[in-house]
């Protein structure tokens, strides 16, 4: 299924993962609208683009300004969701859980994808895609990690059960591993590719990936016309690697 001519929408396509699905999807010679909950950061990010993308904000934490959105921009043939929402306690003993703000995990990659599933399904043709993102941690789960790994481990379930309740659409789901975005911005430079190193030692591809690298599994997801209801991994083989 070629995308040239369609029309993709990626949200959480200001940086990071979501921007190379929208510069892959730009290459294909579709038309991209990136959007987030940051204005500011899309409009950036589709000058960064050029002819052929767009910007606009929502905040999928907010389901009546996703309906809104979907009201006011209309249909696509394809939606990817690749906002993350890294604050939080993502990590920590469950002891010490505030139970709270552990609900806090789930608004973006949980629910706002619902809330897009919801109001942007109708808007999407059949046998145009739902693609959404999850993470490694929901097969490699660690001590301190039981609300990410519920978290993430969701969002592989409720694309499951998407697939089913919105065929003829599409629903898949990308796990990325350990990719190369600006969250690891926080690591100091000098020690970041040591670190990276030692993350990645036992993987069977024994190196971080890069965001161009998980694009493309979007794309295949988009292109895949037979393919629904499955979760694909671009993780290096950190799975098998031990």
């Amino acid at each position: 299924m070629a995308l040239a001519g369609k029309r993709v929408l990626v949200i959480g396509g200001g940086s990071g993962i979501g921007f190379a699905v929208a510069q892959a999807v730009l290459a294909a010679g579709a038309q991209v609208m990136v959007a987030s909950s940051n204005l500011d950061r899309t409009q950036a990010a589709a000058t960064r683009l050029g002819p052929g993308a767009s910007a606009a904000r929502v905040d999928v934490t907010d389901e009546a300004a996703v309906e809104a959105f979907f009201t006011d921009v209309g249909g696509f043939d394809h939606i990817a969701v690749t906002a993350g929402d890294w604050d939080g306690p993502r990590r920590g003993p469950l002891a010490e859980l505030d139970l709270t703000a552990a609900e806090s995990l789930f608004r973006v990659r949980f629910w706002g994808a619902v809330a897009v599933a919801k109001h942007g399904a109708p808007r999407l043709p059949a046998g145009g895609s739902l693609t959404l993102t999850d993470g490694m941690i929901a097969h490699r789960p660690s001590k301190g990690s039981a609300i990410s790994t519920a978290m993430a481990g969701a969002v592989e379930h409720v694309t499951r059960a998407l697939a089913v309740e919105l065929a003829p659409v599409r629903v898949n789901c990308v796990c990325p591993g350990l990719i190369r975005t600006g969250v690891w911005d926080r690591i100091l430079a000098d020690r970041r590719e040591a670190q990276f190193a030692e993350m990645t030692k036992r993987q069977l591809v024994p190196r971080i990936g890069e965001p161009q690298e998980a694009a493309e599994a979007y794309l295949y997801l988009m292109r895949g016309g037979y393919t629904t209801g499955q979760v694909l991994r671009v993780d290096g083989g950190s799975e098998l690697g031990g």
